[in-house]
């Protein structure tokens, strides 16, 4: 077979077994996603791999791990090939009948503010959802547990046992009320840092202030010092809390876009090289193929675009 069809292009085919093969987790699973046998998949996959120059699966005890070259492929091609099927008239619906919950995990606010919304559209197609919150580290060990399905996480996992793709990120920003900011010298926190900020309380999102020192460190290039007048474990409700005028923090701008466009929040500062966090899409490789949890995963990969 050739490496590429009689147009120059690469083969569809063999982009199709590799986009099996890396939504499955196995050559094996793979295999029975698109109908053909083991060696046949693996001989697609090394033609395909020869005519990238590229390796794309790494092998593991149970299944393979797709390299970065991979999931970079995947990315490019998953959406322009399930609209292909679409088109071909394959029937979805009747492969995704009788499908289990995902097991979908991540951060409170993540899922609430931008993962949730996005798959709504799924849920009424009929993918359910089961959904737990938590800190990422955690959430992690349990996917490499089996406890979860998708993690959308806030830290790098490490490691071959999950594989992760980059999702999106989340710019942080230094928040107050007006009745606050109207209390604080801004040319002279642009100019001199935050020398000023001292008598103004802090609201945290935990008692050793994680993103208000990453801030502190990154723009001001000092580390913070101090206590929070107010801790509370949701990000939600440490913008509801400055909002109401308790004090002023640090937050990722998605979450607290609308009242920044309402007026209910200002922001402090605009720093030119503003502090920037990683979302991450992680999943476990080598699991059995499932519908469902493929779509959930391709629809928070496309809505992160948006985000």
């Amino acid at each position: 077979m050739s490496d590429r069809d009689s147009d120059g292009s690469l083969d569809l085919n063999q982009l199709r077994t590799f986009l099996a093969v890396h939504r499955a987790g196995s050559i094996t699973a793979g295999a029975r996603l698109v109908g053909l046998s083991q060696p046949t998949v693996t001989a697609q996959l090394q033609a395909l791999e020869k005519r990238l120059e590229q390796r794309l699966f790494e092998r593991l005890p149970r299944g393979v791990a797709p390299t970065a070259a991979a999931a970079e492929l995947a990315a490019r091609i998953a959406e322009p090939l399930d609209a292909l099927n679409a088109v071909a008239g394959r029937n979805v619906a009747a492969e995704f009948e009788a499908q289990p919950p995902v097991r979908l995990a991540g951060p409170a606010e993540m899922l609430a503010v931008q993962a949730l919304p996005a798959l709504a559209p799924l849920v009424a197609d009929g993918v359910r959802l089961t959904v737990t919150a938590g800190l990422s580290e955690d959430l992690l060990a349990g996917l490499r547990a089996g406890h979860h399905d998708i993690v959308v996480s806030t830290v790098r996992p490490r490691g071959r046992t999950v594989v992760a793709e980059a999702l999106s990120d989340e710019e942080f920003v230094l928040v107050a009320a007006p009745v606050v900011a109207a209390r604080i010298d801004l040319a002279q926190l642009s100019a001199e840092g935050p020398a000023g900020l001292t008598t103004i309380p802090l609201v945290s999102y935990a008692a050793d202030l994680p993103i208000l020192r990453r801030y502190w460190r990154h723009v001001f290039g000092i580390r913070l010092t101090g206590e929070a007048a107010v801790i509370v474990s949701d990000l939600r409700a440490v913008a509801a809390a400055v909002a109401a005028g308790a004090g002023i923090s640090v937050l990722p701008r998605y979450l607290c876009a609308a009242q920044l466009d309402s007026g209910a929040l200002v922001t402090l500062l605009d720093p030119p090289d503003p502090p920037i966090n990683t979302g991450f899409l992680v999943r476990r490789p080598g699991t059995i193929a499932r519908p469902h949890v493929d779509l959930v995963h391709a629809r928070l990969r496309a809505a992160a675009r948006t985000w």
